[in-house]
């Protein structure tokens, strides 16, 4: 089950948290992955390194999801090159947070420039390739927030919502062509995004998850595999929450 061989994956923000864990878990199924990172070479080509180190596929690139024009002659040269592709994980995103009455418009700006506009862009470069192969699968990656909300991150939590909206649209744009776009909505996972938390802040989180832990990477991951395999063929416009029960 969930077998990839032979497909080609993108995953923007591939370099670190969700986005390398969602890299490995695709080459461990047999995908050849293209792991997408804006300024973090390095810890790119570490994920790559360490994903045909255990006998997989990889390569990176570099582009910056918010700069449309880039993104899409990117995915575009991508897919020359391999003939295909097969696999998008919108996964490229910022977070920042603030109270609404101290929100700067150019913050709010950017949130929306990277976490909507930019997982747009992928979308629609990609559904230009996939069109023509009738089929393909996208998952966007949005956040718990988006559905529940949470003081001090009114913009994020707009901004990931919109997401939702988006990849329910285009699921529906896109159905006839076997192409299926849904999202992940992960709850409070253990990543460098979480890192400078206090333990008395993650504490207080932890509180209101049911299963009283935080989530890992590698579980977000499981939940893209399934996404991108042909068990889930039947399976569009839907959101998928991993979040231990934070939000049913």
């Amino acid at each position: 089950m969930f077998q990839l061989t032979g497909k080609v994956a993108l995953v923007t923000g591939g370099s670190r948290g969700i986005g390398r864990a969602c890299c490995e878990a695709l080459a461990e199924h047999g995908a050849t992955v293209v792991v997408n990172y804006v300024k973090g070479e390095a810890a790119a080509k570490e994920v790559a390194d360490a994903i045909t180190a255990r006998g997989g596929k990889a390569e990176i690139a570099g582009f910056d999801v918010a700069d449309t024009k880039a993104a899409e002659a990117a995915i575009d040269e991508i897919a020359k090159r391999h003939g295909r592709l097969d696999i998008l994980v919108a996964n490229a995103g910022i977070s920042i947070d603030g109270l609404l009455l101290r929100l700067k418009e150019e913050d709010v700006d950017r949130l929306f420039q990277v976490n909507v506009k930019g997982s747009l862009a992928c979308a629609k470069a990609a559904t230009k390739v996939m069109m023509r192969a009738r089929t393909g699968r996208i998952m966007f990656m949005s956040s718990v927030v988006a559905e529940m909300g949470n003081v001090g991150q009114t913009a994020y939590a707009a901004s990931k919502a919109a997401v939702i909206g988006a990849a329910k649209s285009i699921a529906r744009e896109f159905a006839s062509r076997n192409i299926t776009v849904n999202v992940i909505t992960p709850g409070f996972i253990d990543t460098d995004m979480t890192s400078n938390m206090t333990d008395a802040m993650k504490e207080q989180l932890v509180k209101v998850v049911p299963l009283g832990r935080t989530g890992t990477a590698r579980e977000i991951a499981a939940a893209c595999v399934y996404l991108a395999s042909d068990e889930a063929a039947y399976v569009t416009g839907q959101v998928l929450r991993v979040n231990g029960g934070m939000y049913v």
